[in-house]
């Protein structure tokens, strides 16, 4: 005699041991093309940026209230397999995710695209050249070269993602050397190419100064202007990297379309020795007010 469950409906009680949620009710698909909509409808955005290897710290700063989330693996502690699990737990704050890629090579900007990114942010673009072949690994066939493969992709953004991608990707030429600005032009008449993202520090560094986020050299300041001015006037999308929040809101009222509010790494340690140093303020002998 066999085991039956309470009032006899084994097959219906087993049904759901093996499927406990209607599936009809299971949401499997996110959102794919935040990013470009956004920009293309004119939204402003705050971007934070990700240089710590860490899952958490990721999943943590999505929530912060930023509009898009980078994860930088140039200058950042983060190997591919790390920022792809920092990019899975960004999504579940529902924030659309950029990939600084580590130089302009087909290899990583396709495979952060097979992971989900949807934008590019790509390094020391100089030339024509060098955006041509930036801009044609981001997309597929006939407008660039992109493998055909985007496994998480295909997974997390639904079948129709290879239909959509080559419009919905976002790619970002990076400018940050004296080169790229006397050849700007011809950067942004690369058709594939959908916005300029600036980096101060290089900038200021290729141009004889001590590299810094914080720009006070006038020939510094005048590139960067005419940066905006010229990517505007082709209607693509720019963006800056920034040392604050205060300097991001600026950039922005300025009218930068992106602005980048210095790394999680940076704004972390700011906030550990503003901590430590007010711990430390008090001098031996002396009573302090209560901080209760």
């Amino acid at each position: 005699m066999g085991w039956k469950s309470p009032n006899g409906e084994t097959e219906k009680w087993l049904a759901r041991i093996r499927c406990p949620v209607d599936p009809k009710k299971m949401t499997t698909l996110s959102t794919f093309g935040q990013l470009r909509k956004g920009l293309d409808a004119g939204k402003k955005f705050v971007n934070g940026f990700c240089s710590a290897p860490s899952p958490i710290m990721a999943e943590f700063f999505a929530r912060q209230g930023f509009d898009s989330i980078a994860i930088d693996l140039q200058h950042g502690l983060i190997d591919y397999q790390t920022a792809l699990t920092m990019l899975q737990a960004i999504a579940g704050a529902g924030v659309p995710a950029i990939c600084r890629v580590p130089w302009n090579d087909p290899i990583p900007v396709m495979k952060a695209l097979d992971a989900g990114f949807e934008g590019i942010i790509c390094p020391m673009i100089n030339n024509r050249e060098e955006a041509e072949k930036f801009a044609s690994y981001a997309r597929y066939a006939p407008r660039g070269v992109r493998s055909f493969g985007p496994t998480r992709s295909l997974n997390v953004f639904g079948s129709s993602y290879s239909q959509v991608a080559n419009d919905l990707v976002v790619t970002f030429a990076m400018i940050e050397t004296e080169a790229a600005v006397d050849h700007l032009d011809e950067i942004l008449a690369v058709p594939e190419i959908d916005g300029i993202y600036i980096g101060p520090a290089d900038l200021t560094l290729s141009m004889g100064f001590t590299p810094s986020l914080v720009v006070t050299e006038p020939k510094v300041i005048e590139a960067i202007e005419h940066i905006r001015s010229l990517t505007k006037q082709k209607n693509k999308v720019v963006g800056i990297h920034c040392s604050s929040g205060a300097a991001v809101a600026e950039m922005l009222g300025r009218g930068f379309d992106l602005a980048t509010i210095s790394t999680d790494i940076r704004i972390f340690v700011a906030a550990v020795q503003q901590e430590v140093k007010a711990a430390q303020a008090a001098q031996p002998g002396q009573e302090k007010a209560s901080a209760y």
